[in-house]
């Protein structure tokens, strides 16, 4: 069962970044990317990374998509308008081609990787969470404070830059 929920959550998390590229409209790109970042999430909870996932949740899923929409959303940009690049385009997808195929013949050629040695599971588990809630409010609380003040200033940043002005001449 925990396999095939794992498959399940590697193709959900798949697609979703395949809509993420494919999207023209880049707020229904944003949106994908949501699902993929969820569907990652989903991914490191299957393998009891649960720290990570509430992480991954936490800071990409809620606050960078969430920025990245208001900026857009901000900005009024429009998916229709394309750059006349169509030689760098064919260049970039054929190296790409390239790579993806160089990956899936190393996946299929190698052997799986060894199973990991099955030990109980550690009682201290949530000690360690505790640890790790305790470093991040009293050791690293500046830098986490830091971090959230310059992505604050950069949103109002990005709201001057796009802020709209009428041409107003004086009248005199």
């Amino acid at each position: 069962m925990a396999q095939i929920l794992f498959n399940l959550f590697v193709a959900f998390t798949l697609i979703s970044a395949a809509g993420v590229v494919v999207n023209k409209n880049a707020v229904n790109a944003a949106m994908c990317l949501l699902l993929a970042l969820v569907g990652v999430a989903g991914l490191f909870v299957a393998l009891n990374a649960y720290l990570l996932a509430f992480l991954l949740l936490l800071v990409y899923a809620g606050a960078v998509v969430a920025l990245f929409l208001f900026i857009v959303m901000l900005l009024d940009t429009k998916g229709d308008q394309r750059p006349g690049l169509k030689h760098l385009s064919l260049v970039a997808r054929v190296l790409a081609a390239g790579l993806v195929g160089v990956g899936f013949y190393s996946f299929f050629v190698r052997s799986r990787l060894p199973e990991p040695a099955l030990s109980a599971p550690s009682a201290a588990l949530g000690a360690d969470l505790k640890l790790y809630a305790y470093q991040l409010f009293t050791t690293y609380l500046l830098p986490v404070q830091v971090i959230g003040f310059l992505l604050l200033a950069a949103m109002l940043g990005v709201i001057v830059l796009s802020k709209k002005f009428e041409n107003t001449e004086d009248a005199s």
